[in-house]
């Protein structure tokens, strides 16, 4: 067999799904840096701990908040621009902070731009590529894109943590600059907007989809917001998600390193088991998607929210210098954790919500990163007043649990009145 005729065997979709996968790496990776530039920020300028965590917060905040909107963006402009002009924030914004002189500019660089562009390349992108390119697989994809949404942030921790103490902070922040600016080759290459602009159907599909020319996307966007908002499904949703969001972006992912270095425990080795936390879970993410297709998705979400809050309780005595095993353990189950609840929260907004499942999510991940803003800020304020992060960790615990009550409290099928393929239920 010719190599030609090799190629022609491969779907362009999977060319599509490797762009994606790159991009999303990448946008988590960028994201990534800021839990590592903490101590590096501090002692040369000498800005509080609560400064620089509300550049991530204002991060965290524009990465869920955009993620619908971008989303809209792309049915007018194409992913291809979009996510070419998502890298380019993101260069710019990594780029800059090496001139940054006040904390004003990092609020600016790391917050808006790298905030806006990371965003633009959020789940929501996640979604479009997997409705446009792919039918058969398409739930396997997703599960694939997710996780690499989600390990991104941890794989590349070591490596920016190393060249952090190593070569000086700068030097990783032109680093994710030049990365980002590495990825738009390969999205100008490999990405297109619809399987019809080459001519062919979704992987799987045997009819050719209209393309939809909707000028209106995001005020469909608001309307789903605002229709959703009248429901208690969506609040019970929204809150679990928020404390979803609180429990790991916010406080694992921007203050384990820190927190851990306190301890006696060197940055690179702390960036090191977040790392592991991010290999696990892609295994967890699958396991996850597995069991949401077996089991009641509420069931699911109160267990995995109550051990998680078990598990943030115990950690601040497993802190030490070295990695004991009891640390260990906390890494490997943490890690299955970690994004296992976007399955059954997935599942939940399409079964209640029916077609408007998809942008429903997207703003029940709005309030996840803004409870992951809003724990990043307020872990390092009760660092800067209490001079520990114990008494952060004990109240994401708390509020764990207060996730599992809402996810149990959220109204089963059966029980709904309507049918549950209406586009939005009264009584959800």
């Amino acid at each position: 067999m010719t190599s030609t005729q090799t190629r022609a065997r491969i779907h362009p979709a999977w060319f599509v799904a490797f762009a994606a996968f790159v991009a999303l790496v990448g946008a988590a990776g960028f994201r990534a840096v800021p839990g590592v530039l903490i101590d590096p920020l501090h002692e040369e300028f000498g800005w509080s701990t609560s400064t620089i965590s509300s550049a991530v917060s204002i991060n965290l905040v524009l990465y869920g908040v955009t993620a619908p909107f971008a989303a809209a963006l792309m049915e007018r402009l194409g992913m291809r621009r979009v996510v070419v002009g998502a890298l380019v924030l993101v260069a710019a914004g990594s780029g800059l902070t090496v001139f940054m002189t006040a904390s004003w500019q990092l609020l600016l660089c790391w917050g808006v731009l790298v905030g806006l562009g990371t965003g633009s390349m959020a789940l929501a992108f996640v979604a479009t590529v997997t409705s446009r390119w792919f039918v058969r697989h398409r739930g396997l994809v997703s599960g694939i894109l997710t996780a690499a949404s989600a390990a991104g942030q941890l794989v590349f921790l070591p490596l920016l943590a190393a060249l952090a103490t190593h070569q000086g902070w700068r030097t990783a922040s032109l680093v994710v600059a030049f990365a980002a600016l590495a990825v738009v080759p390969i999205t100008l290459i490999f990405l297109r907007d619809h399987p019809s602009d080459l001519g062919l159907t979704a992987y799987g599909a045997t009819e050719v989809e209209e393309v939809p020319h909707s000028s209106g996307a995001a005020r469909r966007a608001l309307q789903v917001l605002g229709q959703a908002a009248k429901t208690r499904t969506f609040w019970l949703l929204a809150g679990g998600f928020a404390v979803c969001g609180a429990s790991t972006n916010g406080l694992v992912q921007t203050h384990f390193v820190p927190a851990a270095h306190e301890h006696g425990m060197p940055p690179t080795t702390a960036a090191s088991l977040l790392a592991v936390v991010g290999l696990f879970d892609v295994a967890g993410t699958i396991a996850s998607g597995w069991f949401t297709d077996r089991f009641d998705p509420r069931i699911l979400l109160g267990v995995y929210y109550f051990l998680r809050g078990g598990s943030l309780i115990l950690l601040p005595h497993l802190f030490a210098p070295t990695t004991q095993p009891p640390m260990w353990a906390f890494i490997i189950f943490y890690g299955l954790d970690w994004v296992a609840t976007v399955p059954p929260t997935v599942a939940l907004a399409r079964e209640r919500f029916g077609v408007s499942g998809p942008i429903v999510f997207g703003w029940v991940f709005a309030s996840h990163q803004i409870g992951a803003a809003i724990a990043a800020t307020g872990a390092g304020i009760i660092h800067d007043r209490s001079g520990s992060y114990d008494l952060a960790w004990y109240i994401s615990g708390g509020l764990c649990a207060l996730a599992t009550v809402m996810s149990l409290l959220i109204p089963s099928a059966r029980a709904m009145r309507e049918p549950r393929n209406m586009p939005l239920t009264r009584h959800a």
